[in-house]
């Protein structure tokens, strides 16, 4: 049976990135369109000019339209909420049936970070990582994934078994609203994301909060390419990773999953990851003053080449059942690992958006 073409988009507050699929290949470059996310009928208008071109460079025929949209949404009935990032959708905005009606095609829309985590689970940095640890001798196999995007916001998807948690209100992993480590009057993402990075880092400096300071200005001020003060670019990342820790420690312990990372933020992955590995190892007393892991299971930096060989093997015995001939190859060693991306943002959520039509069409 031959694949069946799907349109994606990536639909970003500033930018929509359009893509064509094929079997999981890209039949055109991507089109990128500003979003015009203060204006309805121009964002609508606008959505429905990328779709319209991608076709017009096609000699095929479109199965079906599949993207990534942010919520609050009903993403089954196609149905988007108030945002945040686009002031223009207010009310329930019926986007996936406004789409259905001028195309004539079937439309699937979902959360970017669920279609990120799909991509990766699917077609990523899953079965790329199994593979890997194959090669090295493993027998174990991971089945389960989180992936979570570090950008403007928090975002997260799980994927468990192939099958995407989507959840009874398309609320399957809203990361974000976890609570925040140092202060619970905020949630999550007021401590992992762009602005948080900013806030520490004017804090720590002394000077008023600049938005146009971006990670990668306090990243550069952090490695010593960039004039600033560095050692407030360094706390900022260092609080960054250890909240970002304590959020993944919190999922991990309901989801016994790898966890991978993606979005532009990991482009600081020597800053941040430090601190968020302490935290993820640390470990927690009772009211005796007893101390325990605060995880059930180790948890390795996949990035690191050196452990690599520890994690695929494990610790592996055969043990004989009484009575019998049988014996009962038992891994001891209870891991799971964070790792990043090795595909861009965009590119993992086309891959989930493809791979979510394939599973709708069905």
């Amino acid at each position: 049976m031959p694949y069946p073409v799907v349109l994606t988009l990536d639909a970003g507050g500033t930018n929509f990135v359009f893509s064509a699929l094929k079997g999981n290949k890209e039949l055109t470059s991507p089109l990128c369109l500003p979003s015009n996310a203060d204006n309805l009928e121009k964002c609508i208008q606008t959505i429905i000019k990328g779709f319209e071109q991608l076709i017009e460079q096609l000699d095929e025929e479109v199965a079906a339209i599949s993207f990534a949209f942010p919520g609050p949404a009903d993403y089954r009935l196609g149905v988007i909420g108030d945002l945040p990032n686009f002031p223009s959708f207010r009310g329930g905005i019926p986007l996936g049936p406004i789409l259905e009606n001028h195309f004539k095609l079937p439309v699937f829309i979902n959360n970017d970070g669920d279609l990120f985590a799909y991509g990766e689970a699917l077609m990523g940095y899953l079965p790329a990582l199994n593979e890997d640890l194959k090669k090295r001798g493993a027998v174990k196999t991971f089945r389960n994934l989180i992936g979570m995007t570090l950008g403007t916001g928090f975002g997260a998807g799980i994927v468990l078994n192939k099958n995407l948690l989507v959840g009874d209100n398309s609320c399957g992993a809203e990361i974000h609203n976890a609570l925040n480590k140092y202060n619970p009057s905020w949630n999550a993402e007021e401590s992992v994301s762009t602005r948080a990075i900013q806030r520490v880092y004017a804090e720590k400096a002394g000077i008023a909060f600049d938005s146009s300071i971006m990670p990668e200005d306090i990243y550069n001020i952090g490695i010593g390419k960039r004039e600033g003060n560095q050692e407030a670019a360094l706390e900022a990342f260092r609080l960054y990773g250890e909240n970002l820790g304590s959020s993944i420690a919190n999922i991990i312990t309901f989801v016994d999953g790898i966890v991978v990372l993606g979005g532009g933020v990991v482009a600081a992955w020597d800053l941040f990851s430090p601190a968020m590995f302490r935290e993820l190892e640390r470990e927690v007393v009772n009211f005796k003053g007893e101390s325990s892991p605060r995880l059930s299971y180790r948890v390795y930096n996949l990035e690191d080449e050196a452990v690599l060989d520890e994690f695929a093997m494990g610790q592996g015995k055969t043990l004989q059942v009484p009575g019998s001939e049988q014996v009962v190859e038992y891994d001891s060693m209870a891991r799971v690992g964070v790792g990043v991306s090795k595909l861009s943002a965009s590119k993992a959520t086309s891959l989930g958006s493809y791979a979510y039509a394939m599973q709708e069409l069905k």
